[in-house]
């Protein structure tokens, strides 16, 4: 493993994410990007982003959003930054994977999609919209054209139950890999949200122990997928979803957080802003004409960043996330 950067200059960004969009075509109980987004990235905004990417010697760009296949200039700026010998890889809802397989397998070196429910019923619930079959179409057409495809779960007191579902599932489906998050209570402002976002969407206390009897169940059943990494997270990590849950209850402390996220890679926004994670803002840094390494250079983000590292984040306490990886992997850099 790497080791981290002495100081809090970056010299090297590894990873970006960029959203393309703010837009969404979900309508998803724990995001409010469908509500309220309005604009896109340009073509033009990414092609002045080169050069600092180049610069900072950027591998793996996760194409973000929003929905980012409702930017127009979607496949554009894949190629684009493909071009730049940076590898896209698109996050995606899914639901106009069907239509776009094929030019997305082309460009993008990786494709995760979030779903949420292993049945119509449960989609809809937490998705907001009669759509389960429409993903699983995109989900099997990205797979037929070749492309690497994960499975992106967010559990939640909707669907927790079906954990074992979604593996067989992602089997069905051919996928590469399938992994669990828990849905972010904690911070109000993720995910676009503007209003009071309440946590019933979180385990309540009689969940918890349900959940920990499907965990076992799934570590003893599942042995080989948890080894071969079909199952992304360990059974260890899967626990540690079940230890945030009752930390939102206020049953336990919430799990220790290990995270070098803010060392290596960076979230910019569709008008620039710059953020060392999707979870904590940047101070108003904004890379408004492409220059990405001044801007993660600026006082106030070193400082932000040398505060992340101390632990002096509220935030990070109680981050769904956790972020550890190897900035000089890029096998590593494209895993969920």
């Amino acid at each position: 493993m790497s080791s981290v950067l002495s100081t809090s200059r970056l010299r090297r960004l590894p990873l970006v994410t960029l959203y393309l969009t703010e837009r969404c075509n979900s309508r998803c109980v724990t995001c409010d990007y469908w509500r309220h987004g309005r604009l896109d990235a340009s073509l033009d905004f990414i092609q002045r982003l080169i050069p600092s990417l180049s610069s900072l010697s950027t591998r793996v760009a996760l194409i973000s959003g929003g929905e980012p296949l409702l930017n127009a200039q979607w496949h554009e700026i894949a190629s684009l930054l493909k071009g730049a010998g940076i590898k896209p890889w698109l996050l995606t809802s899914g639901l106009s994977l069907a239509k776009h397989a094929e030019r997305a397998s082309q460009l993008f070196d990786a494709i995760t999609v979030s779903l949420d429910g292993t049945n119509a019923r449960t989609y809809q619930a937490i998705r907001g919209l009669d759509a389960f079959d429409k993903v699983c179409e995109g989900i099997r057409a990205a797979v037929s054209a070749g492309s690497k495809v994960g499975v992106r779960v967010t559990l939640q007191r909707a669907n927790y139950k079906e954990l074992p579902l979604f593996v067989d599932l992602a089997r069905r489906l051919g996928v590469n890999h399938i992994s669990f998050l828990a849905v972010d209570v904690a911070n109000p402002h993720a995910f676009g949200r503007t209003d009071d976002f309440s946590s019933d969407l979180a385990l309540s206390t009689e969940d918890l122990p349900v959940f920990g009897d499907s965990i076992a169940k799934l570590e003893a059943d599942r042995a080989a997928d948890f080894e071969s990494r079909f199952i992304a997270e360990s059974p260890a990590k899967l626990r540690r979803l079940q230890q945030y849950f009752a930390a939102v209850q206020g049953r336990a402390p919430y799990p220790a957080v290990r995270c070098n996220a803010p060392e290596f890679s960076a979230v910019v926004g569709v008008k620039g802003a710059v953020q060392p994670c999707f979870f904590i803002a940047g101070q108003g840094a904004a890379a408004n004409e492409g220059d990405l390494e001044s801007v993660l250079n600026l006082p106030a983000m070193m400082e932000l960043r040398d505060t992340i590292r101390a632990g002096r984040r509220p935030e990070c306490v109680s981050c769904v996330c956790s972020l550890y990886r190897d900035p000089d992997n890029v096998d590593e850099l494209l895993l969920p």
